[in-house]
């Protein structure tokens, strides 16, 4: 013991920190581990992951999952009429972002939304009429992630809007997404004004059939490298696509010209997208459900396939326990305000977008997009550090998106329900912030993270189906 006694102590300190700043200001060396217990302590969550942790069966799933995942090949194939198009979609339904929610609790947004969506139907002369036929029962809400969509913010999609059409060409499976209105007063923040609803009407009579008219004569277009492309501009494809709407502008443009379109109509459609750096942000959430969507219906699998928001409630599926959503109350932003506005005024999170997340871009990506941090908030060191945390919570990379600032490395992808629990890392996501109130519109952007209480339901639950 005279040795060990005499000889110079450097402590390794586990969990509290006081501990290791006490050994400090004694004078010896100190080196303190960031550890918490699994689940932020929650016991059954703990057990779980003793569990499934090096599970032979979970780990053969996910690798099929993930398998699924990194193959496929998300291609924009055309434009539908949502009730025409979207599996089970019935003439008096509406869409909406996030897991399931009734009327009565939905948000400001959200209900501003539907009210704006009764109105472009025709269903409702007025917005008073309008919310008394949303609260009526007579329409059916359901998530868009129920018929294979999704949507940013409130993800409204009614029966007449146009959609986009995306296939996974290696596994057959289609994803769908509503097109973008740019930015201002737009429906996703719950404005249903004149203004407003002109512009849908421009966009599903005018907008959408000249698209399409452009990409019958393009032929289909491959997402996934447009994407990877976009990563190495500066995007990360959530909340930046200034580089992404470029280059996809730049295939449409010469195929509209020789669309046959009326001339006024090619024009229209070129300066609306010109002047939407956000355009792409529906593309690239089709493709990742696409992505996340051939992943589905692993049995056994811990491998998250949809992270979502309704402004009330955060959702998560995995893989392995179907069509199951595991929720918690969605976090408020703490994020960059506009000026006039702060926390108080901020819906809680909004929106299908954070399936970028989900699929390894978005806020996995930030590290692609330093300018971000001039939207989101923070230093381009924060961005580059929120990449590197997500290989934490991860089952891989994906090889086909690279980021230069990481010597070319593949995006974390594949976020493993047990691996969150365990090491409490909560995936990032970087998200742009509604008013509470219907149709102010955005009022910031932040980064946030998916709540802990959704993992952990998902773990119960994947250990529960083992045991049977």
């Amino acid at each position: 013991m005279k040795p060990l006694i005499g000889a110079e102590m450097h402590v390794i300190n586990v969990g509290v920190a006081s501990f290791a700043a006490a050994v400090a200001h004694a004078g010896a060396k100190a080196t303190q581990v960031e550890w918490a217990p699994p689940g932020h302590g929650d016991r059954a969550a703990a057990t779980a992951i003793a569990q499934l942790m090096r599970h032979p069966t979970v780990e053969a799933a996910n690798q099929r999952a993930f398998d699924a995942y990194a193959a496929a090949q998300p291609v924009l194939e055309g434009i539908g009429v949502a009730r025409e198009t979207l599996p089970g979609m019935g003439e008096r339904t509406i869409l909406h972002a996030g897991p399931p929610i009734e009327w009565v609790r939905m948000c400001g947004p959200m209900q501003g939304a539907i009210v704006g969506a009764c109105l472009l139907e025709g269903w409702a002369p007025d917005a008073d009429a309008a919310k008394r036929l949303a609260a009526s029962g007579e329409l059916h809400f359901a998530p868009c992630h129920h018929h294979d969509a999704v949507g940013p913010m409130a993800g409204i999609i009614s029966p007449s809007m146009p959609v986009w059409i995306v296939r996974n060409t290696a596994g057959g499976n289609r994803a769908f997404s509503n097109l973008n209105e740019g930015l201002g007063k737009v429906l996703r923040f719950g404005a249903n004004s004149d203004e407003v609803l002109t512009r849908l009407r421009w966009m599903r009579d005018t907008l959408a059939p000249t698209l399409a008219a452009a990409l019958k004569m393009l032929g289909s277009v491959e997402l996934k490298p447009l994407m990877a492309q976009a990563l190495h501009m500066g995007d990360e494809v959530h909340n930046r696509n200034a580089a992404a709407s470029g280059l996809l502008l730049k295939r449409l443009a010469p195929a509209l010209a020789r669309s046959g379109a009326p001339t006024a109509d090619i024009a229209a459609a070129l300066e609306f997208i010109a002047t939407n750096d956000h355009f792409f942000l529906n593309f690239s959430m089709a493709a990742c459900k696409a992505m996340l969507d051939a992943a589905r219906g692993v049995a056994g699998a811990s491998m998250v396939t949809a992270m979502c928001r309704n402004g009330v409630e955060f959702g998560i599926r995995t893989s392995g326990t179907g069509d199951a959503w595991f929720t918690a109350p969605a976090p408020v932003v703490d994020g960059l305000y506009f000026p006039g506005y702060s926390k108080a005024d901020a819906a809680g999170d909004l929106g299908d977008s954070a399936i970028t997340e989900t699929a390894g871009v978005g806020g996995f990506a930030m590290a692609a997009a330093p300018a971000i941090v001039k939207f989101v908030g923070g230093t381009p060191d924060d961005a580059i550090a929120n990449t590197l945390a997500m290989r934490h919570i991860t089952l891989g990379r994906n090889g086909a998106f690279t980021l230069p600032a990481l010597n070319f490395a593949g995006t974390p992808a594949g976020i493993d329900a047990r691996k969150v629990v365990d090491t409490g890392i909560l995936p990032v996501i970087n998200t742009g912030i509604a008013h509470r109130d219907a149709g102010v519109g955005q009022i910031g952007a932040g980064v946030t993270h998916a709540p802990m209480a959704c993992f952990r339901q998902a773990v119960w639950a994947l250990a529960r189906s083992l045991e049977r």
